[in-house]
This record gives C-alpha cells, sequence and structure tokens, in this order.
C-alpha cells in the first residue's frame, strides 16, 4: 500500500485476524478484520472509518464515565486523526475499516465542491447508526471479492462516496452537495466509452474514466448515470460480458485467457460473475455454439 496507517499495523500487533485487505486510489486502504478477547488503544495520524458487519455486542469502549458498550451489526465508529480511542473486545467481532488521511479528504473536497478549508476535522462517532454508510460497506464492499481486478471500479466508486458523506455529514464544513443537471457532452462520452472497451483488461478505477473528461468523480458518475441510465461501475461490468460472450462465441481462446482480457483474475470468479450475469457458465454457452 502507499500510506502507512498506525491503525491497521496497531491491530496487526494484537488479537485482531486479518481476512481481507486492498489498497485503493491514492493510497486509501479498506481492511476486514474480525477480534475476540482483546484490549487496544488506538493513537493514529490518520482517520478510520469502522463498520460493525457482525457481532460486536460485547465491544466496550472507554470514556470519561467507564466503559460504554452499544456495538452490533450496522453500527460504526468514526476515529478522526490524533484521536485516541480504547476498546475493550470482550467477544466475537467481524468489522471492516477503511483508512484515508486529510489528503484524502482535501482532494475530495476540492474535487467534489472546488473548494477547500484551511483544515479538514471529522467528528468522533463511537456505536453510530447511518443508513447511507450501511448501505454502501453492504452493497459496495461485502458483496465482491476485494482482489479481483473487475471490481475495482466498484470499489474505488463505494471509497469515493464514503469519503464524500464523511464531508458532507460528520466533518466541520458539512457542506451541501452541488447539484449536477444533465449528461455528459455526446464528444465526453464517446471519450468515456472508447476508453473503457479499449481497457477492459484492467482494473479500472473511477478516478481514471473521471480523467477521461477532466472531470470529479462525484460529477462524472452522476453525469454518467444521466447519460447511460446506470452506474459507471454497472455500465464495465455489462461491458465486460459483452466482451467476454463475443469471444466465447467468436474464438476458441481458453477461458482463462478470456477472462484476463475481461479484468478478471482468475477463471472461476469470471465463471461466477459470467453465470449470475446471464444464467449459464461460459463453458455451457461455448458448447450450446458448438452443437
Amino acid at each position: 500500500m502507499s500510506d502507512h496507517y498506525d491503525a491497521f499495523e496497531n491491530l496487526r500487533k494484537h488479537n485482531a485476524v486479518l481476512h481481507n485487505s486492498v489498497s485503493l486510489h491514492s493510497g486509501i486502504q479498506l481492511a476486514a478484520w474480525s477480534n475476540k478477547r482483546d484490549n487496544i488503544t488506538q493513537y493514529c495520524d490518520h482517520h478510520t472509518l469502522s463498520l460493525y458487519i457482525a457481532d460486536g455486542y460485547e465491544s466496550y469502549h472507554k470514556t470519561a464515565y467507564g466503559w460504554k458498550n452499544g456495538g452490533g451489526p450496522d453500527r460504526f465508529c468514526l476515529m478522526p486523526k490524533e484521536s485516541e480511542s480504547v476498546w475493550d473486545i470482550r467477544d466475537d467481532l467481524s468489522f471492516v475499516h477503511l483508512y484515508c488521511t486529510d489528503e484524502h479528504l482535501r482532494e475530495v473536497g476540492e474535487r467534489v465542491w472546488d473548494r477547500s478549508p484551511a483544515s479538514f476535522t471529522l467528528d468522533e462517532k463511537t456505536f453510530a447508526q447511518d443508513p447511507r454508510i450501511t448501505t454502501l460497506y453492504r452493497q459496495f464492499l461485502l458483496d465482491c471479492d476485494w482482489q479481483q481486478n473487475a471490481n475495482q471500479l466498484t470499489l474505488s466508486t463505494a471509497s469515493t462516496l464514503l469519503l464524500t458523506h464523511l464531508v458532507q455529514h460528520y466533518s466541520n464544513v458539512q457542506w451541501q452537495l452541488p447539484t449536477v443537471t444533465g449528461g455528459l457532452a455526446p464528444v465526453a462520452l464517446r471519450t468515456v466509452l472508447e476508453y473503457i472497451d479499449a481497457h477492459l483488461s484492467e482494473p479500472l478505477l473511477l478516478s481514471d474514466l473521471a480523467a477521461q473528461v477532466a472531470l470529479s468523480e462525484y460529477h462524472f458518475a452522476r453525469m454518467f448515470r444521466q447519460s447511460m441510465g446506470v452506474a459507471p461501475h454497472q455500465f464495465v461490468m455489462q461491458r465486460r460480458m459483452m466482451h467476454a460472450k463475443t469471444l466465447l462465441i467468436s474464438s476458441d481462446q481458453p477461458l482463462t485467457t478470456i477472462a484476463l482480457a475481461c479484468g478478471f483474475n482468475s477463471a472461476s470468479h469470471f465463471s461466477n460473475r459470467f453465470k449470475a450475469a446471464t444464467g449459464f457458465t461460459p463453458s455451457q454457452l461455448r458448447a450450446a455454439r458448438q452443437r
């Protein structure tokens, strides 16, 4: 990963078990953990957003008035940089962390709102609830394989949406989101579509697509949806499936070769996604063609 995150390294020194981790664009990192019977003190020079995925009822946070619990599925904690928090994990807890720096938040502010404050500060939250954060974690982050190149666009989209939400609702600025009306100009849309088709074998990121038309990720995603009727990550997956279908029907390339050409790391993951999208496996489609 391109950034060093103290919270991540500190957890590895304790009883926490790391199940998955991925570095996204600009060095933002996701990590999936579980823990039990552990005492942890966190003090970091970065921000940490934590969502409880399962259990966590016996997780206690030390306050000025004693130990407080209130954890459970879909509760979240926001630990701003340079804040100290002490935890007593007395029973099972599964959670996902998103780590980011002040620079990441400033970049979001500059790109989405075209403005930058003297400083960004985030509110400290413990055992809080936010349906928007829950939806983003569960629908974007927990529903895909983090290690697959084909899913990097989904993950980068989710991270951008989460950071935008933090700036909007849990920061010292709490800017309202700008209104985006209308879609991409025809020339800009054609540029993006051509770029997508030429790079289907690569781990496309939302920042890659937005850069083709010099827009922020936020503005690009909304204008693209206006133009195409679906989000960028959904459209790219549709194009991957269409390209795969073409290769399966018109060539005798091995499934592994086709998987790589469509941005998938393995033939098995490609087959699973293809069946979910079409109702049949790549092998079944190829067999039907040969009858």
